[in-house]
């Protein structure tokens, strides 16, 4: 059974730091398309950063530069370095995990998702 757990989230000021981590189990992990979401209080679930089994990453424009998306297959485990957070960063971030994905930035790509972990960027 494929489960998901994020951890990291938390509130912090403008211009600070967090790195998300997203622990995986129950299915191939270092072979399977992973993705970062954000939704914000009454706005649609959006796709942050996407990572391919094979290293491969994408970015949406409003975070390149900013963060990171990285895998460590012997841990199970995806990571989302945030840097340089801004107020318009603050929602709830989830990981998503499918074996294939060709639109890495829709959802509905996505069959298994983590129950997610808040962060707050205060200015």
């Amino acid at each position: 059974q494929v489960q998901l757990v994020e951890s990291g989230g938390g509130s912090v000021q403008a211009g600070g730091s967090l790195r998300l981590s997203c622990a995986a189990s129950g299915y191939s992990f270092s072979t399977w398309y992973m993705a970062w979401f954000r939704q914000a209080p009454g706005k649609e679930r959006e796709g942050v950063a996407a990572i391919s089994g094979g290293g491969s990453e994408d970015y949406v424009d409003s975070v390149k530069g900013r963060f990171t998306i990285s895998r460590d297959n012997a841990k199970n485990t995806l990571y989302l370095q945030m840097n340089s957070l801004k107020p318009e960063d603050t929602a709830m971030y989830y990981c998503a995990a499918h074996p294939v994905v060709l639109r890495p930035f829709e959802s509905s790509r996505y069959n298994y998702w983590g129950q997610g972990t808040q962060v707050t960027v205060s200015s």
